[in-house]
């Protein structure tokens, strides 16, 4: 356990969905710390968080199929191709270097210094690491879907390879660092962000927000008078099917950041649906009462705002407030998409507006709804200060990355790559063979 999921339960006496055990000796660093979080981990609790693990691997699907969905035809196989490998990629990334970074020991405050190439560890420790490496991938795959249609593959891998080993895992360090002693600088000022709210959704949403105002628009997105146009996905019902996947890997996702198989999962897991239930209803709502359409593809995007809200509070909220986040969660999803349309940033799956925005709310309200400890001020201002970090860092960070790289390599496809499709430009494999005939022109 890091010290982030250690500090909420420390500052709050009604905490109810942790198992105590995982957290003695947490006062003491170094060796000590270490058997605290991974030898006090029974058998169960070493299946449970494996178990969890794969529910999160599986997420991996769920991006593919929504992104693969909200695409055009011609564009699927090289959305499938970025969400499959750029887990593969960051993998190795994230073990080699990425969790060293992130959970070594963290004596400063700002990053790990050692366990790189982690071996030799316990069953416990392959444990959370295999978990540690199935996070990382989801950060990394948000940007996937927001810079769909005309972004060129090998500088994806490129970039998403540098925000898994070094943008995702920084900031985490600041949060969860010092599984092997020490504590991030925001940890130690009590900010809560229990399965990553902040440190993989936001991150991840700010990554993408960097990209595609570097990108720029797909070509006809906009008219000349600068409104928008619209370019449908081709199959709404892989979205669909995309969305309830995600929802599926959500429960590893957010119970299995407990590290502990208790029956105190059981107010995680409630919380988690109950939130994404909200968004639903917040999106269709706020549709509804605009008298716009009731698109299927923004009530998704609703409910997944509404998990992503809960993810920093799920273990620190009753479940009235978690369905008031969720519910706020699935408003700002619509709103966000709505205020980047309005300045010409495409982004075409509403990525920057679920993770990115939804991510900030949910951790916001993390600390408004805190159990025992409701609307402190002081923790509130912890919360805005992680926020805002997390914003400069992620955005930061990763445009100064895209711009490296857009020099380097260049980043965006040609006109005509992209008029053609980046299945056959960029792979010459098409998705849809059947009623694709560009391989033969």
């Amino acid at each position: 356990m890091t010290k982030h999921h250690r500090s909420p339960l420390s500052r709050c006496t009604p905490y109810r969905f942790f198992k105590p055990a995982i957290f003695l000796g947490a006062a003491n660093a170094g060796a000590d710390e270490t058997t605290s979080i991974f030898q006090s981990m029974t058998d169960m609790d070493i299946m449970w968080v494996l178990i969890a693990a794969a529910l999160v691997f599986i997420m991996q699907a769920g991006f593919a199929l929504l992104e693969g969905g909200s695409t055009r035809a011609k564009n699927t196989v090289n959305v499938l191709m970025k969400n499959y490998t750029d887990m593969c990629f960051g993998a190795i990334i994230f073990w080699m270097f990425g969790f060293g970074i992130m959970f070594g020991k963290n004596l400063s405050g700002w990053l790990g210094t050692d366990h790189f190439f982690l071996s030799n560890g316990s069953g416990a420790e392959y444990a959370v690491l295999i978990f540690q490496i199935m996070f990382a991938s989801t950060a990394a795959t948000i940007v996937s879907g927001a810079v769909a249609e005309r972004m060129r593959y090998g500088p994806y891998i490129a970039s998403s390879i540098v925000i898994t080993m070094f943008i995702y895992s920084v900031f985490g360090s600041w949060v969860w660092g010092g599984y092997y002693g020490g504590e991030g600088w925001l940890a130690s000022l009590g900010f809560i962000d229990f399965a990553g709210s902040t440190v993989v959704h936001s991150i991840g949403g700010w990554c993408a927000l960097a990209a595609i105002v570097v990108l720029g628009p797909r070509t006809g997105k906009f008219g000349p008078d600068g409104k928008p146009r619209s370019i449908p996905g081709h199959n709404l019902t892989l979205v669909a099917m995309g969305g309830f996947i995600l929802w599926l890997g959500w429960f590893g996702f957010n119970c299995g950041s407990t590290f502990a198989a208790t029956e105190r999962i059981g107010g995680i897991f409630l919380n988690t649906h109950l939130a994404g239930s909200a968004g639903v209803v917040g999106a269709w709502s706020i549709m509804a009462l605009s008298r716009k359409p009731v698109l299927m593809t923004t009530t998704v995007n609703g409910g997944l705002g509404g998990l992503v809200s809960i993810t920093a509070g799920c273990a620190s909220m009753d479940p009235v407030f978690a369905l008031i986040s969720g519910l706020v969660g699935g408003i700002l999803t619509h709103v966000g998409v709505q205020c980047l349309t309005k300045y010409r940033l495409d982004d075409v799956v509403g990525a920057v507006a679920v993770h990115g925005v939804c991510g900030a709310w949910g951790t916001l309200a993390a600390g408004l709804f805190k159990v025992g400890d409701m609307f402190n001020p002081s923790i509130i201002a912890v919360q805005f200060i992680g926020i805002g970090a997390a914003f400069v860092w992620g955005a930061g960070g990763s445009f100064v990355c895209y711009k490296i790289i857009d020099k380097i390599s260049g980043l965006r496809v040609s006109t005509l790559h992209e008029q053609r499709g980046l299945d056959y430009t960029e792979h010459f494999e098409i998705g849809y063979p059947e009623f694709q005939d560009v391989l033969h022109h």
